[in-house]
């Protein structure tokens, strides 16, 4: 396992022959209260801690007869647990940390027990990539249960079809979101290294992460490791329009099947039309016809998304006359172009775009779905890379599918003042490229300005990784109530 970077014992990262009891630091992030609910699902005494104890989560956990702990105390650990999970939120001079160093207790990440409880008996079938990531490995998690296939799957949205992230089946298939991010504090490695793929989708490869990641070179050495990963009679699906995609999978030693618009893929996506209920496509394999497709998502990049799948599934052994069915009948995933309400003519819609490819591939699949009606782009740079300036040229031209650009202020990162993010740089940039932009210091004022101007026809793209103040829900409200 890897090396201590904080007093832990790198002799204590590993699994005992016997676990009981399983403690998880973090315990109210989404991937680790997952996890907390498949362990207890699986037998296991779980307990938890963490900082932030609220709703959504702490509903979930209680009703699953998870005890939590609100803040990090070395007495959290007073019972010692058989095993600690230590989730990516936590530090290294966090006091429960350096309590768990102290005692000896084995402990593991939250990718290293999501692998070795859960993924390691079945067929590992890991999404990665800079974007796409979420809706992607919904899809493929939701065609296999269309099929019948009862997969298993960790992924970092919530998917329509089943009402949460996780899933326990009885089937041969693990489905998991590869994220790029690191492990752990003891452990600067990405996550998806402890995945086990079997058959991996490689999206994308773009700079993100910018508090992590120095530069390009990093990213893409990080996923040059998955390739290095891969088993020698794995797969690997990787989009061919990338040329970074196609640089990393040349150092790959199993088999590369690229998907994608342009020659040279092997699946190639064709005919697309989009539209509010979604995008149809025409999908050929090695130069001929293979189907159709409908997916219920609009845009190019939802079409390519699915491509993957079908590819995927084609893999697997199931036949076009089976998949292009159940892609119609996806339902999508809450906050990627979820439609969040309807009132008086006017659509708002959440979306998790913080990247400025994604902005603007969202933006711009949103106007071709909602053609000939006003689209206003609501947008609040949280992440910890859209705070950063790195992307503060990008964000000027990922808007420019939007008729109006509404920009939110967030709370300041704690870095140097010149390394941040300028909201008013942004609306000033837009500005001098001919777009309508506002700059917004509040919620509240955002809010205000949103129920004056909005008319019936408009349609609202709000972007965020984050709740936003329940700003969806507080607009529907304010509309309903006018």
């Amino acid at each position: 396992m890897t090396a201590s970077l904080a007093g832990l014992d790198p002799a204590r990262n590993f699994f005992p022959e016997k676990i009981k009891h399983i403690h998880l630091m973090g315990i109210c992030g989404t991937g680790v209260g997952a996890l907390a609910g498949m362990l207890k699902s699986a037998g296991f005494m779980v307990s938890g801690s963490d900082q932030q104890v609220y709703p959504p989560m702490s509903d979930f956990l209680a009703g699953q007869g998870i005890a939590v702990q609100q803040g990090y105390r070395p007495e959290n650990l007073a019972h010692r647990p058989d095993l600690v999970v230590v989730g990516n939120v936590i530090r290294r001079d966090n006091p429960e940390a350096l309590a768990l160093a102290g005692l000896g207790i084995p402990y593991a990440s939250f990718p290293q027990a999501l692998g070795h409880f859960f993924i390691r008996d079945l067929t590992s079938l890991v999404v990665a990539g800079t974007h796409g990531k979420t809706t992607t490995s919904s899809l493929l998690a939701t065609m296999l249960h269309e099929l019948g296939a009862e997969p298993s799957f960790m992924i970092g949205g919530i998917v329509q079809a089943f009402g949460r992230n996780f899933n326990i089946g009885a089937g041969p298939y693990f489905v998991a979101e590869g994220d790029e991010y690191d492990t752990a504090f003891f452990d600067k490695g990405p996550k998806f290294l402890h995945y086990r793929a079997k058959i991996a989708i490689l999206t994308s490869i773009e700079f993100d992460h910018a508090d992590i990641y120095s530069d390009l070179a990093a990213i893409r050495a990080s996923f040059a490791k998955l390739m290095a990963a891969m088993p020698a009679d794995g797969t690997i699906v990787a989009c061919g329009d990338d040329p970074v995609v196609r640089e990393v999978c040349a150092g790959a030693k199993c088999r590369v099947l690229f998907y994608g618009e342009g020659e040279g893929n092997a699946w190639r996506l064709a005919g697309l039309e989009v539209s509010p209920a979604g995008t149809v496509f025409t999908v050929h394999l090695d130069g001929r016809p293979w189907g159709e497709g409908k997916n219920v998502l609009p845009g190019r990049h939802n079409a390519l998304n699915a491509l993957a799948v079908l590819a995927v599934l084609d893999l697997l052994g199931f036949a076009p006359e089976a998949t292009l069915p159940a892609l119609s009948r996806f339902k999508g995933v809450r906050r990627r172009q979820e439609v969040r309400g309807v009132v008086g003519g006017i659509t708002v819609i959440d979306d998790f775009a913080h990247h400025p490819t994604a902005v603007r591939e969202t933006l711009g699949a949103l106007a071709g779905a909602y053609a000939g009606q006003r689209l206003v782009a609501v947008f609040e740079p949280r992440t910890n890379s859209s705070r950063r300036k790195v992307f503060q040229e990008a964000y000027s031209k990922a808007f420019d599918a939007a008729a109006e650009v509404l920009i939110r202020e967030p709370a300041p990162l704690d870095i140097p003042e010149d390394e941040r993010f300028s909201c008013r740089q942004l609306v000033g940039d837009l500005a001098n490229r001919g777009r309508k932009a506002r700059y917004f210091a509040s919620t509240e004022e955002l809010l205000a300005y949103l129920g004056q101007s909005l008319v019936p026809g408009d349609v609202v793209a709000i972007m965020s990784n984050g709740g936003f103040d329940n700003i969806h829900q507080r607009l529907l409200d304010l509309m309903s109530a006018a």
